[in-house]
């Protein structure tokens, strides 16, 4: 029997094996993350950090083992029932993925006006609160070719709010962006975890970021869960690669 005291994670990997061809980007991983809980999955370019991602979205699906989300098995779920998941569990995108014909403002209002019946007042009053949140109020009627990198993952965050989920996934927040904005959208994502008790995932390399935001780590490395724990054991963690990481890091803040 489960500990009663313990919360039932609100994603579990267990054993996920995932290949494309003769490449093996998942070997049987395994993990959970709790409800509330900020977990970063850190690890080099290419080991399947955004693959994961796309398993808990149901993008993907694995070759062996369970995904479980929201208490739901998912591994086998058609579109039709991913629907229902998807409603809870939303995505910001590495490139924001906003559309380029509407503004700021019609971006974020979007999911609002796809999923439940408000007048343009209210949808007004809940964009204006979410871009104020992200801070972009100022930018709700420019275009996303008008925006920085930094300003369209902010608008992103806010898009993925409005759908009200219980759990949103960051696929590399701070790549390609200023070390200032890139510490904003760290800022961000914590304010917005603490205001709303999101669950969240991250993907990065960012080791600053992880250290900011994340409650555990899951680190992986040729296709394998090498370590998972809080950032603080990981600190402490022997593994070379993780060693390397960390000590880059520490290189970074020196220079």
């Amino acid at each position: 029997m489960p500990d009663d005291a313990k919360p039932q994670p609100y994603i579990q990997f267990q054993d996920v094996s995932k290949a494309f061809g003769d490449n093996v980007v998942l070997d049987r991983v395994s993990f959970d993350v709790l409800p509330g809980e900020t977990v970063c999955i850190l690890g080099r370019s290419g080991v399947g950090k955004s693959v994961a991602l796309q398993h808990i979205m149901g993008f993907l699906k694995p070759d062996s083992g369970r995904v479980i989300v929201a208490g739901e098995d998912i591994a086998g779920y058609t579109e039709e029932q991913m629907e229902g998941i998807r409603k809870k569990v939303t995505m910001v995108f590495q490139n924001g993925a906003l559309f380029d014909s509407l503004t700021v403002l019609e971006n974020v209002a979007f999911p609002l006006r796809e999923s439940r019946g408000l007048n343009e007042e209210q949808i007004f009053q809940i964009v204006d609160g979410l871009l104020q949140m992200v801070g972009v109020q100022e930018m709700r009627d420019l275009l996303p070719s008008d925006l920085s990198t930094g300003m369209k993952r902010s608008v992103a965050i806010a898009r993925a709010l409005a759908a009200q989920p219980e759990c949103v996934l960051y696929d590399e927040p701070t790549t390609m962006v200023d070390p200032l904005m890139a510490q904003l959208l760290g800022d961000l994502i914590k304010r917005l975890k603490i205001q709303l008790h999101l669950t969240s995932v991250v993907v990065t390399h960012d080791m600053r970021l992880a250290n900011k935001l994340a409650d555990r780590v899951v680190f992986l490395h040729e296709a394998k869960v090498i370590f998972f724990g809080t950032y603080a054991e990981m600190e402490k963690c022997q593994e070379p690669i993780v060693r390397e990481f960390l000590e880059l890091d520490e290189l970074k803040i020196e220079a």
